[in-house]
């Protein structure tokens, strides 16, 4: 059974915070790896077509395929390395509340996939209101 994992964006602001962060590693080509400090008990859930979903300043706004997950470094030392699409799918804008590392998102609650993606950024603010008025 697929399982998701979702996480905090901490220092990006924005998608495309995120994606400038990311451009000097892609030119050089190398993987887009995520490193946690805890490797989850369920990594060959994840593996089986499981994403990260990341939380944007109260609201989740993209995924990504997660495609390994590996220990690296043993006892107090190991610490888990997921390896990533390049990816960056757009997701309907989600509100959701601060929490520390990752947590697990079961498939019922992922947000759905944006169709198309239009080049712009929707506003967290606007996103959110449209959300809670249902219009979204």
């Amino acid at each position: 059974m697929t399982v998701h994992l979702i996480k905090l964006v901490v220092g990006c602001d924005t998608v495309e915070d995120l994606l400038d962060w990311r451009e000097p590693q892609a030119r050089a080509g190398q993987p887009w790896i995520l490193r946690t400090r805890q490797t989850p008990k369920r990594a060959a859930e994840l593996t089986d077509g499981g994403s990260l979903y990341r939380v944007y300043k109260g609201a989740i706004l993209t995924r990504q395929l997660i495609l390994e997950v590996t220990t690296v470094g043993e006892g107090p030392d190991a610490r888990c390395e997921m390896l990533l699409d390049e990816t960056l799918v757009r997701v309907a804008p989600t509100p959701r509340r601060p929490f520390q590392g990752w947590r697990y998102l079961e498939p019922k609650d992922v947000p759905p996939d944006l169709a198309g993606d239009s080049g712009q950024e929707t506003p967290p603010e606007l996103a959110r209101q449209l959300r809670e008025a249902g219009l979204w």
